[in-house]
């Protein structure tokens, strides 16, 4: 496999498909001011409070809802697989910095970027410090700018064995999300953060991503 360097989206194209992002992370960000109001009226903390079951079921229905917009968005936004998986990326990184600006700025948390948080319930509790989410989302934010609208070298083309890195990539991340999840379901405060894990696929991810940037044929 080889791959393809597409043409760029419209510079107009990819400005409203991050600007609905940015508008759903605002709506999602005020939904958990909400829902906080009625769970958490001292504060967000862990151990995680008992919640219906009921609620909890909502909660997961509207994180699957979340996940479909962001895909229809992309979905529209681009003409082929390649760039609609780009814009997605890039949708998701923006609607989740939007979310924590959004609750940053009405209810002043997190007070540090090392406070923990709950990142999807599906299939599992998602739970690190909320650092690790806004580097991911970061990245993600600059890889699909650099393939939705490449510079003069064009976008980066990824081989089958650079899909094969950035996604091994992607599971250690996912697995630092995870290293917690028992306890937390278990009503448990989380333990140490497996930052070394974290780090590990994150830096392998952004690396190898800038690699194949670089890289001329």
């Amino acid at each position: 496999m080889t791959g393809d360097r597409p043409p760029r989206l419209p510079r107009l194209q990819v400005l409203f498909l991050a600007l609905a992002a940015l508008a759903f992370g605002y709506i999602e960000g005020a939904v958990v001011v909400y829902l906080r109001a009625v769970a958490y009226p001292a504060g967000f903390a862990f151990p995680l409070a008992e919640m219906d079951p009921f609620l909890v079921a909502t909660e997961i229905g509207r994180e699957a809802a979340t996940l479909l917009l962001l895909l229809g968005l992309a979905w529209l936004a681009a003409p082929d697989g390649k760039r609609r998986f780009a814009a997605f990326a890039l949708a998701f990184a923006v609607w989740d910095l939007a979310y924590y600006a959004t609750l940053k700025g009405l209810l002043g948390w997190p007070a540090s970027w090392l406070d923990w948080d709950i990142l999807f319930l599906i299939p599992a509790p998602w739970v690190a410090p909320v650092l690790a989410p806004i580097l991911v989302s970061a990245a993600l934010a600059g890889a699909a700018l650099a393939w939705l609208l490449p510079g003069p070298r064009g976008a980066p083309r990824l081989r089958a064995r650079d899909w094969i890195v950035e996604i091994s990539a992607g599971a250690l991340v996912l697995a630092s999300f995870f290293a917690e999840s028992g306890p937390v379901t278990a009503g448990e405060a989380p333990g140490a953060y497996p930052w070394w894990l974290f780090a590990a696929g994150w830096g392998l991810g952004v690396a190898w991503f800038l690699r194949v940037s670089l890289r001329r044929v």
